[in-house]
């Protein structure tokens, strides 16, 4: 049998909420979250699960020789591509 999925209300910015608005996005949005808490590393600490990945993700990143630069940039590019 799979997992139960609830719904749930969470405050998220104006601009999230927009983008939540599709069904689609939801669904992601849901498995994201549940992806994440379900990893038995995020259990039992009490830690924020998503500071963690977002953490994980930036070492990785520094790893890999990503500079706060680099991803100034991607973050600049990517929002430039939404505006057009």
């Amino acid at each position: 049998m799979g997992k139960q999925i609830v719904d749930i209300l969470i405050p998220v910015s104006a601009e999230a909420a927009s983008w939540l608005r599709d069904d689609v996005a939801r669904r992601k949005a849901g498995a994201i979250l549940s992806a994440l808490v379900g990893q038995g590393r995020f259990r039992g600490g009490g830690g924020d699960p998503l500071s963690a990945l977002l953490d994980e993700i930036g070492r990785k990143a520094m790893e890999e020789g990503l500079t706060d630069q680099d991803i100034d940039a991607e973050l600049a590019a990517y929002n430039a591509e939404r505006r057009v």
